[in-house]
């Protein structure tokens, strides 16, 4: 399988440092925020993006996901930064001199503060906002093939939801409450808008696929728990030119919902159910839901400090996928999540990277496991 993506994944806001002008850096830095810590330098990987590609040139990778910053590309709105495209080009450029294969990720989470401010994706301007962004982004991206549109969306319209009762965002995105439904239908138009841009790229966007399985025979309870909550995005994803797979561990759902990990389950540094199987089940479910439409997995990893238990997670994830694919699932490739130890949306504490970073000189000391999964392919996918 010469053409199968073999890769590692990070976005903008996790490792880059310093997006000053991006709600989540707002967030993180208001009084009483729900964020315990801030993302402040991060790995500083907007100023060492060129020694982390050479990482995963080095470790045997063919591929790196990485994502754009709307709130660098469009600090304020209407004004584009140039020395921002010519920032993400360079990336691009970087990848292709090396001989890897970029996969870029217009919006992964986070947005302009000057968007959040007038209404985020709310504002009856909204989708024509995201479209200008993408139109000013796409002259860049010569040379790429994979775009992925919009990271998560059911993750973002779950966490909008919560943010609007003044709750923290967080846990296992399958057992957050629904999603609001006006920022569902947004993303989805901005998701069909940005497509409508994009001509001549393999353009899809990223789910978070939360592995729901039916508790003591609740199948109706279930199903009806993943409608709002995946469902509804696996539709959009119908006609795609991929849909993105990102899975990480299982739900149990009963009769009265979401069910909390189980007391003896094995739980990993987030709190989240040990449960390498959900990447191939995830497949296989995506494949039910959306036939014909090509499968990346563009995400999926552990938050563990223990290298051999992330080394025994991803290859018995790594046999479910192989296994979905020999009962006939079209995948096109797999990125690891993630490169770096990153950023996790208010903490450093889950570390899910093959690649260790110094808080203080950000020097990056590859693990076991990056050495060992840069030269898994073979196993998983034959020579």
């Amino acid at each position: 399988m010469v053409d199968f993506l073999w890769g590692v994944a990070g976005s903008a806001h996790q490792t880059e440092g310093n997006n000053v002008a991006s709600d989540m850096w707002a967030l993180e830095n208001r009084p009483g925020s729900p964020m315990a810590e801030r993302s402040g330098d991060a790995c500083d990987s907007y100023h060492r993006w060129a020694a982390d590609l050479d990482l995963v040139r080095s470790l045997g990778f063919d591929s790196y996901r990485f994502s754009v910053e709307w709130a660098r590309v469009e600090p304020v709105e209407g004004r584009v930064s140039l020395a921002a495209l010519a920032h993400y080009r360079r990336i691009v450029e970087g990848c292709l001199e090396r001989g890897l294969t970029p996969v870029v990720t217009l919006h992964h989470f986070s947005s302009p503060q000057w968007f959040q401010q007038d209404g985020g994706w709310l504002a009856s301007s909204a989708v024509e906002r995201f479209r200008r962004y993408v139109r000013a982004v796409a002259p860049i991206l010569d040379g790429v093939t994979w775009v992925c549109t919009i990271n998560e969306p059911n993750m973002l319209a779950m966490v909008a939801t919560m943010l609007k009762a003044d709750r923290p965002a967080g846990g296992v995105a399958g057992a957050m409450p629904p999603p609001d439904q006006d920022v569902a239908d947004a993303l989805a138009a901005a998701h069909r808008a940005a497509r409508a841009e994009l001509t001549g790229f393999m353009t899809g966007w990223t789910i978070a696929n939360q592995g729901f399985e039916a508790h003591e025979g609740a199948v109706a309870e279930r199903d009806a728990w993943a409608w709002p909550r995946e469902d509804q995005f696996l539709e959009v994803a119908k006609g795609d030119d991929f849909v993105g797979v990102q899975a990480y561990t299982r739900v149990l759902v009963g009769r009265d919902g979401a069910l909390p990990v189980p007391e003896e389950a094995r739980r990993t540094l987030t709190g989240w159910e040990f449960h390498p199987a959900a990447l191939g089940n995830a497949v296989r479910y995506t494949a039910e839901r959306v036939p014909g439409v090509p499968i990346l997995v563009t995400e999926n990893g552990i938050a563990t400090a223990d290298d051999a238990e992330r080394i025994e997670y991803t290859s018995a994830a790594l046999d479910g996928l192989r296994a979905a694919m020999d009962d006939g699932a079209d995948v096109r490739g797999y990125l690891h999540w993630s490169l770096l130890d990153n950023y996790e949306w208010g903490s450093y504490l889950p570390t899910f990277g093959l690649v260790s970073v110094d808080r203080r000189t950000f020097a990056r000391a590859a693990k076991p496991s990056a050495h060992w999964l840069g030269a898994e392919r073979a196993r998983i996918l034959g020579p």
